[in-house]
């Protein structure tokens, strides 16, 4: 099979796939969970498979279709009608629809109304023949899966769109955790989303079927102690006392740098209360958070009046302007160990859990698990 590259960029082979030859491992795998569902029918199986083929087959190809010939993509959304039971013509406008912001749009044609005849059919058919699996195993599976999908397509926008750039996840799901770039790029083939990757762009640690566990992360406890009063005065207390008790130990200090600034800033309200006569640069690389500190300052009559700046980009050990005192988050995602190896200002107090014991630094709170070290150079 020769190739050539098309107008995109993109190769273009000369057999009956449109854009890629990876896309016929799209199809071949979704005939083999065609068959498996013949052969061997369970719940999971039918749950996770109307998953999985909704976010990695049938959403490709309603971006990127994958034939040549419009009479094999005609075939092919009806068998993927068939094989998900979602006549894919509506999950086609519903998905684009989505794609531009506003309310699905009724369609009316021909294709539509086949799809749908073929699942009502298929279902009907199944229902007579083989009613113990129809409503034992299918449906069931069928509920499950559709379950699935609402928690990918929830968390894949929850607080904005979200990218997750786990290897196994993007390998399984056909690089579908390139959701931020996807949206910013629909039409562009998703072999080549990982090419549009942005360092600052949202993100998760988690793929969105599983990104409910954020609520467990450091941002989601700092999301907790937002809704909290007495969470929020704990909080400064035990923070207030350590960093109180390293700074009784260096000389004065003059410019500070506070690295992620928080959506609770505590650093920052602390500092301007131990050091007023400090300039205080907080860089952090999302804007929400810039906001809700900035929000902080404003409700505690502390606005910036030139002390404080905030600097929206992401903290670059190599390349930041020097600082005397640099103060680095426990939800720092840099090398860590870098910087008690070779710390980047003269002195660098680090947040870290509570069993990474230096030997210069204090315990914060042993229900927080968190300790402050300082390393110096």
């Amino acid at each position: 099979m020769s190739a050539t590259v098309g107008p995109t960029g993109l190769l273009r082979f000369s057999g009956f796939l449109r854009f890629s030859r990876w896309d016929g491992v799209l199809v071949g795998l979704s005939f083999a969970y065609g068959a498996a569902l013949l052969l061997a029918p369970s719940i999971p199986l039918v749950a996770i498979g109307l998953w999985w083929t909704s976010n990695t087959v049938a959403h490709n190809f309603i971006h990127t279709p994958f034939f040549r010939s419009a009479r094999l993509n005609t075939a092919y959304s009806v068998f993927l009608s068939a094989l998900t039971g979602i006549p894919q013509t509506l999950w086609r406008r519903r998905h684009l629809d989505h794609h531009a912001g506003r309310p699905c749009r009724r369609d009316r044609s021909g294709l539509l109304a086949m799809e749908t005849g073929v699942v009502a059919g298929l279902w009907v058919l199944l229902a007579l023949a083989a009613s113990d699996v129809f409503f034992g195993i299918y449906l069931p599976g069928y509920a499950a899966g559709l379950g699935l999908c609402f928690l990918q397509g929830h968390y894949e926008h929850a607080r904005g769109t979200t990218s997750h750039y786990g290897r196994a996840y993007n390998l399984c799901f056909f690089n579908d955790g390139y959701h931020v770039e996807h949206h910013s790029r629909p039409g562009v083939h998703w072999t080549g989303l990982p090419r549009l990757g942005a360092a600052n762009e949202r993100r998760s640690r988690w793929p969105p079927v599983l990104r409910w566990l954020d609520a467990f992360s450091l941002e989601g406890l700092e999301r907790l102690v937002l809704r909290s009063s007495w969470l929020q005065r704990f909080v400064l207390a035990r923070h207030e006392r350590a960093l109180r008790r390293v700074l009784e130990e260096l000389p004065r200090v003059a410019q500070v740098t506070i690295v992620g600034g928080g959506l609770f800033p505590r650093t920052l309200l602390i500092l301007r209360q131990l050091l007023p006569e400090a300039s205080l640069t907080i860089v952090e690389q999302r804007a929400e958070h810039i906001a809700a500190a900035q929000a902080f300052l404003t409700r505690r009559s502390e606005a910036d009046d030139g002390a404080v700046r905030f600097a929206e980009r992401t903290f670059d050990p190599a390349t930041e302007a020097p600082a005397e005192l640099l103060v680095i988050p426990l939800a720092y995602d840099g090398d860590r160990r870098a910087l008690y190896l070779a710390p980047p200002a003269r002195f660098t107090l680090i947040h870290d859990w509570i069993w990474n014991r230096r030997p210069a630094g204090v315990r914060i709170s042993w229900l927080l698990l968190k300790r402050l070290n300082l390393v110096t150079r």
